[in-house]
């Protein structure tokens, strides 16, 4: 049981969404009006990447993403056009369904939160808490993709949907968010990559040159401003947490008496709010920009600029008072 979940289920998911992709590289080829060559290759790619990743050499895998790079880079990767539904349709379906379309997305998060109290033991599945040391905890993979399913089958008893018209307007929306779902996977690849190359140690050492050790009140602040400016640099703040913390909040804040616990928790935190100013955070600011459709790009950016802004401020000023 243990090994059937731990490797066997998460493949099971990955290919799933690879089956996704490779939905969208068929629709490309057989309608798109430009860039119809590139832009089924793309998919495709991503496609093979998710379902037999695993079995590819990295150096495939790596040479793949330069493909698929270039491929981006001279916008070989098209979206394409799509039937439109009438606003008539649209707001028919809207007085029908009301509130309850939101049930499958709350759904995603909240089954996800239930199944991390599900670990795997000899004798079968069990409920326990993360912290507990009884079974092992499902793959994230494992816990997003059940929920997925789950909320799929909430959204379908809800909506009663065409078949046709729902696999349509999945490759719609892949499509429209485009290279962006990619990001996230590759920018935390990026911050393992730099935690290795030593990276937080040549951060440290450019600060130590300029920065006084033993000034709690400018080690916190630089700390937090790194944590926000990696983070719009590297997309997430898990990529950026690793090299900040080890490069500048243990030698200039841990070091100097500050709660580990505290100030990593609040430096975590701290890079969420870089998180809500950067095109790089794709999965948070340029997605739903492209779902929506909005006019303007940075549209959700520019509305979570004032609030990070006060938060930075607050995170620095309660590991001051709660971390020393």
């Amino acid at each position: 049981m243990q090994e059937f979940m731990s490797t066997i289920m998460p493949e099971v998911f990955y290919t799933l969404c690879g089956l996704v992709c490779l939905d969208a590289s068929f629709r490309a080829f057989m309608k798109n009006e430009e860039a119809r060559i590139g832009t089924s290759l793309f998919w495709l790619l991503v496609g093979c990447i998710f379902i037999f990743g695993k079995l590819m050499p990295s150096e495939v895998t790596g040479a793949i993403l330069v493909v698929m790079g270039c491929l981006t880079v001279t916008k070989q990767v098209r979206m394409g056009s799509f039937t439109e539904v009438s606003s008539d349709v649209k707001e028919k379906e809207s007085l029908k369904i009301g509130n309850k379309i939101f049930i499958p997305a709350v759904s995603v998060g909240v089954l996800a939160l239930a199944f991390s109290f599900v670990k795997v033991s000899e004798n079968g599945l069990i409920f326990a808490l993360p912290s507990s040391k009884a079974g092992v905890s499902l793959d994230g993979a494992v816990m997003v993709g059940l929920a997925c399913v789950l909320s799929l089958l909430f959204a379908w008893w809800i909506t009663k949907p065409n078949i046709k018209e729902t696999r349509e307007n999945t490759t719609k929306q892949l499509m429209q968010v485009g290279a962006a779902c990619l990001l996230p996977q590759l920018l935390g690849a990026l911050g393992s990559l730099f935690t290795e190359a030593g990276v937080g140690d040549l951060i440290s050492t450019m600060i130590s040159a300029v920065v006084p050790s033993g000034n709690i009140i400018i080690g916190v602040i630089i700390y937090c401003l790194g944590m926000v400016i990696f983070t719009m640099i590297m997309g997430n703040a898990f990529a950026a947490f690793s090299v900040i913390t080890l490069g500048i909040g243990i030698p200039f804040v841990i070091a100097q008496g500050g709660n580990p616990v505290i100030v990593g928790t609040l430096g975590m935190t701290c890079g969420f709010c870089g998180t809500l100013l950067t095109p790089m955070a794709a999965n948070f600011n340029i997605v739903p920009s492209a779902v929506l459709e909005t006019r303007n790009k940075w549209t959700v950016i520019r509305a979570q600029i004032p609030m990070a802004l006060i938060l930075i401020i607050v995170h620095m000023i309660l590991m001051l008072v709660w971390a020393f």
